[in-house]
């Protein structure tokens, strides 16, 4: 019986072909995530929706952990390891939101994106489906993001909006990178997948979330830049 392969390098090639795609659609986040453009109101907006997205993860990291139960230890174990070293990086967020001017109430009471709630939604729907493995791919591929992305992003923020805006982004960036956290979730990936079929669902599940990505960073943009601009256009 021949080796069933999805190599890490299969994944974040599959990742990066998908990101290009809504870089192709949605306005603004090719040169957002090139570190070419910043726009203040927009990078707030965005760094408040991480840390309402984070905190809705931890209870679907942890939903997914109740299901696995003690049907595979290893891959609970890896979960669990995750989701415990994870928790409450929230914080690192809301330094940079409060060097902005922003309050934790302020934030708390904002309500996410529509994007962000189908996001939590087909999570939630998708482990009652298929068990652990979308919630791995999930988690994953916000690791793959950050680690290709983020650092980019930040350090263009830090440029134009000051050092102490990033300085808990920074944070979680380096902690992300001591942990490993990116191979920790390529090998839960890995456990999932134990045939042929598993493979295009793991390729079709990245399909998904980036799709999903991209509804999420056109919310950003109709929510931040083109009411701006509408604004400005009925003021004149």
């Amino acid at each position: 019986m021949s080796e069933i392969r999805f190599t890490h390098d299969d994944a974040m090639k599959c990742a990066l072909n998908e990101m290009e795609r809504i870089f192709d659609s949605v306005p603004y986040i090719r040169e957002f995530h090139r570190g070419e453009v910043s726009n203040e109101h927009y990078y707030i907006r965005h760094v408040i929706e991480i840390i309402l997205r984070i905190k809705l993860n931890n209870e679907v990291d942890a939903y997914s952990l109740y299901k696995l139960g003690y049907r595979d230890n290893l891959l609970s174990k890896r979960l669990a390891t995750y989701l415990s070293e994870e928790y409450g990086h929230e914080a690192f967020f809301m330094r940079d939101l409060k060097a902005f001017g922003l309050t934790e109430e302020q934030v708390n009471l904002t309500v996410p994106f529509f994007s962000t709630k189908k996001l939590i939604g087909f999570l939630y729907f998708s482990i009652m489906q298929d068990g652990a493995m979308p919630t791995m791919i999930w988690n994953w591929l916000v690791e793959w993001y950050s680690d290709t992305y983020n650092t980019t992003i930040t350090k263009k923020a830090a440029n134009d909006f000051g050092v102490d805006k990033v300085s808990g982004s920074l944070k979680h960036l380096e902690f992300d990178e001591n942990h490993g956290h990116l191979d920790l979730m390529y090998s839960t990936i890995k456990a999932t997948i134990k045939c042929s079929d598993d493979v295009i669902k793991a390729k079709n599940y990245i399909n998904q979330f980036v799709t999903l990505i991209g509804e999420y960073y056109q919310d950003l943009y109709d929510n931040t830049i083109a009411l701006d601009n509408k604004e400005m256009l009925k003021a004149s």
